[in-house]
């Protein structure tokens, strides 16, 4: 079926549940399913399916008779006093954010309604401190409820307070939205949005050049992407094809629509309808977008090799919602890897042409350790050894562990080490979305935080074992030579980011200027968590901001390699990370006690490369601006 055909069938599907009272929608499709007997029979079998291996798969809650699935022995973990102290501050309140996530939810149980919204850290204004932006999503159509809000924008003023900027501002615009990635895909200086949504996506170009507050202009249509009218997810702004400007690479979940919904008609027993998993949906494919350099784009999905097909069925095999970026095999170029909920997950290597190969399999990173697909939602890609090899993250469902695949080397072969690195077992009890990789503590390691929460609200009536909301959770990297390498923060330890909340986005970046990462987190149905990171020991670093060239200002994809006293350290510039989210473009190096910087190289997108060494200003604590060297 093509674009326009499913477009035009899933708005009568639309329109015709909309148009209905909730009683006639649920009697009329009682009535329908009553005629297709048989196809009842199948789903509820396949139903019964996902039961029974939802805690193997993914697919849905795990053990409806309230036991958990038996899992790996628990490691040891360190004494508490081995661990650093850490502690984060909710100041959602007193810096100004007073957001409320709206997901339209009427009871019906429409499964996008538990999947939203993500957040970014960006700096709209140029100003030199992020700025925060929240997605938001409205009522169903036809239904007479509040209506909801839209996504909004709060400006920094340098010290960690918010003001609420967007009325007139353009994004005032009513859409059930789900994440937001940010970028100067006109090279004109200023900094774009594209928000994925349900339904029609928004790419929203910067007008605001010298004007404050921020002004933005609709230009979906005229840049050409207004063909893309499903479920997206998570998105992207990198560049693909080495030619110096941005392209957009968006996520899409599965084919959906108010009367596919009703039809799979997921069902706990003891609850009756619930959120389910995408399990009975159909896949949809991915849609890649090339920049023509000239403010429009060019839809080129399967010309750049993300098509992905199931060999039997010949359909789209793709149920994506997490997106990371990197230079995984450090060719020069940015490979792409893609969490798929049930399906197996995607490695995208950089063929350096513009084009792209699938080799998720090959990798190691398809599936878990036991050759599952799991329910993947969440991703972040880091070099936590800083040995040149690479972790890839994925937030998982309830009952599975969180996956954490490690390469070998810089080359692009994977095992998942999920036990043996320590985050395993403490992850099988929660329903991960949002998972950052960042130096929690500024020792120069990268830690993990994850984001849960559970899809489904009534989940401990079937399954006592877990909670609608749920605490987030901090790992600690002990360091190479420690007997588990990433280490629990029990959650006393950790302030209020221990307070359990229905989480689902993640992204973080220094607000308030003092060296530290700050955490905001998103939760569905209810008000976002601005976590200030409140380290109490001295701590020494270094922030790393790049100015690009026309095209890529933030100079995303560069990487930059650090030179210390105790090894090199690697990082490349990429906020598309967690879920649906997107993160400060600033790099943040830790270091440990005595340690020194001797040099910093960075590897442009372009190609070019510059150092900068002793003497010339390395001086810690402070941020330092490296600029293109054609820039001068």
């Amino acid at each position: 079926m093509g674009t326009s055909d499913r477009r035009n069938s899933d708005e009568r599907l639309w329109e015709e549940v909309s148009s209905e009272p909730t009683d006639q929608v649920i009697g009329r499709a009682t009535r329908a399913s009553l005629l297709v007997l048989l196809g009842i029979f199948i789903v509820a079998g396949l139903g019964l399916l996902v039961t029974y291996l939802a805690g193997r798969s993914g697919g849905g809650p795990v053990d409806q008779s309230g036991g958990e699935t038996p899992g790996p022995a628990r490691q040891q973990q360190p004494a508490v006093e081995q661990l650093p102290r850490v502690s984060f501050t909710d100041v959602t309140d007193q810096a100004g954010i007073d957001f409320i996530h709206h997901n339209g939810a009427t009871g019906l149980k429409f499964l996008p309604e538990t999947m939203g919204g993500g957040g970014a850290f960006t700096d709209i204004d140029g100003d030199g401190d992020p700025d925060i932006l929240l997605v938001n999503g409205t009522d169903w159509p036809g239904d007479s409820g509040v209506g909801g809000g839209t996504s909004r924008l709060y400006m920094n003023d340098g010290s960690g307070i918010f003001s609420d900027v967007t009325e007139g501002s353009g994004l005032d615009v009513p859409l059930y939205g789900m994440g937001v990635t940010v970028g100067d895909y006109d090279g004109d200086g200023a900094r774009d949005l594209f928000i994925s949504a349900v339904g029609r996506n928004l790419l929203l170009r910067n007008v605001s050049q010298e004007s404050m507050p921020p002004r933005f202009e609709d230009v979906t249509e005229s840049a050409g992407l207004a063909d893309d009218d499903r479920w997206s997810t998570s998105s992207g702004f990198f560049d693909a094809d080495g030619d110096g400007d941005l392209d957009l690479l968006v996520a899409n979940y599965i084919q959906w629509s108010p009367g596919i919904d009703l039809a799979v008609d997921y069902q706990l027993t003891g609850v009756g309808r619930a959120y389910g998993p995408p399990t009975n949906f159909k896949g949809e494919d991915m849609s890649f977008y090339r920049n023509m350099g000239d403010g429009t784009f060019d839809e080129a999905t399967e010309e750049a090799g993300f098509i992905v097909r199931n060999p039997v069925t010949g359909k789209p095999m793709g149920k994506s919602l997490g997106l990371a970026m990197d230079d995984i095999d450090s060719d020069g170029d940015i490979d792409v890897v893609v969490a798929n909920d049930t399906v197996a997950n995607y490695l995208f290597r950089n063929n350096g042409d513009g084009t792209f190969s699938e080799i998720g399999a090959e990798s190691g990173i398809a599936y878990d350790r036991n050759g599952s697909a799991t329910g993947a939602m969440g991703i972040d890609i880091a070099r936590t050894r800083n040995d040149g090899s690479r972790a890839i993250a994925i937030g998982n469902f309830a009952n599975e562990m969180s996956s954490f695949y490690l390469s070998r080397g810089e080359g692009m072969v994977f095992s998942d080490d999920a036990i043996t690195e320590g985050i395993g077992p403490p992850t099988r009890s929660v329903l991960s979305f949002g998972l950052l990789f960042m130096d929690v503590n500024l020792d120069g390691l990268v830690d993990l935080v994850q984001t849960n929460g559970h899809i489904e609200d009534r989940i401990n009536t079937v399954q006592p074992s877990q909670r609608h909301a749920q605490s987030a959770q901090v790992f600690i990297n002990m360091g190479p030579d420690a007997p588990l390498a990433f280490a629990q923060v029990p959650g006393p330890m950790l302030g209020d980011l221990s307070r359990p909340i229905v989480g689902r986005g993640s992204a973080y970046a220094d607000m308030d200027a003092d060296g530290d990462l700050d955490i905001i987190m998103t939760q569905v149905g209810g008000a976002p968590m601005l976590l200030r990171n409140d380290l109490d020991q001295p701590t020494r670093w270094l922030r790393i901001r790049l100015a690009g060239n026309r095209g890529n200002p933030d100079a995303v994809g560069a990487r930059v390699s650090a030179r210390t006293s105790l090894g090199p350290r690697s990082m490349v510039v990429m906020p598309t990370r967690s879920y649906l989210s997107h993160v400060e473009p600033v790099l943040t190096l830790g270091l440990a006690d005595g340690e020194t910087v001797d040099a910093i190289e960075v590897q442009w997108p372009d190609g070019a490369t510059s150092v900068l060494q002793p003497p010339d200003s390395i001086r810690l604590n402070r941020e330092i601006v490296l600029e293109h060297p054609g820039s001068s």
